[in-house]
């Protein structure tokens, strides 16, 4: 049985863009959204094998640290000809320093290393809400396209590197709300995390839009 989400949540991640998209997502369902960076959490280590593992293992740790329910997204981007790499280590090729340009500059060498032509990939993003006694509730989204060369200075990530299926232009080449609003007369949203979050809203936010 899923539970209604209401009141304030803790939004589990240091990210600034995915911060932003989140709140922008929460905020039609008058839920009060504070983040983890602002509350001095720590981020805790991510040892999962899967986006949902890695997510819910954020969210759990916000949800203890704070007592109140936690949201947390765990995402990446899968090549195809890369054996779906970078998945769940996505925010590690960038390193420390966070140098997505670096890390969109190491999955072209690696398919020219493969001499590979295949340029099909899909981002994930799985949502997870926790609750202090444990309960937990997970969602899952995914977006499919191909690769080019980096156009646009939108979004965060890989997003320059991103064109959607049925699209012209990158996700960096996007505003916020054609990413990742969402069309809530329909039911859809383009981005992997407006995906998933139509399905979380769907069973724990009310009422809707």
């Amino acid at each position: 049985m899923s539970r209604i989400l209401t009141g304030k949540v803790v939004i589990a991640t240091h990210n600034p863009g995915k911060l932003a998209e989140m709140r922008e997502l929460l905020a039609p369902f008058g839920v009060e959204a504070v983040s983890a960076g602002a509350l001095g959490l720590s981020e805790p280590d991510e040892t999962g094998t899967m986006f949902a593992e890695n997510a819910a293992i954020k969210a759990k740790a916000a949800a203890d640290a704070t007592g109140l329910p936690a949201f947390a997204d765990d995402s990446g981007l899968c090549v195809d000809a890369l054996d779906g790499a970078p998945g769940i280590f996505s925010a590690r090729w960038a390193g420390p320093d966070k140098d997505f340009t670096g890390a969109m500059a190491r999955i072209f060498s690696e398919l020219d290393r493969r001499e590979a032509g295949d340029r099909r990939a899909h981002f994930v993003s799985a949502l997870v809400l926790a609750w202090p006694d444990g309960h937990t509730e997970q969602f899952e989204g995914r977006v499919f396209g191909d690769l080019v060369e980096p156009r646009g200075s939108a979004g965060f990530g890989y997003d320059p590197i991103f064109r959607p299926d049925g699209h012209a232009r990158t996700f960096g080449e996007m505003s916020a709300e054609e990413k990742h609003g969402v069309d809530w007369r329909k039911g859809e949203g383009l981005s992997h995390r407006a995906r998933a979050f139509v399905l979380l809203s769907r069973a724990c936010l009310a009422p809707a839009p």
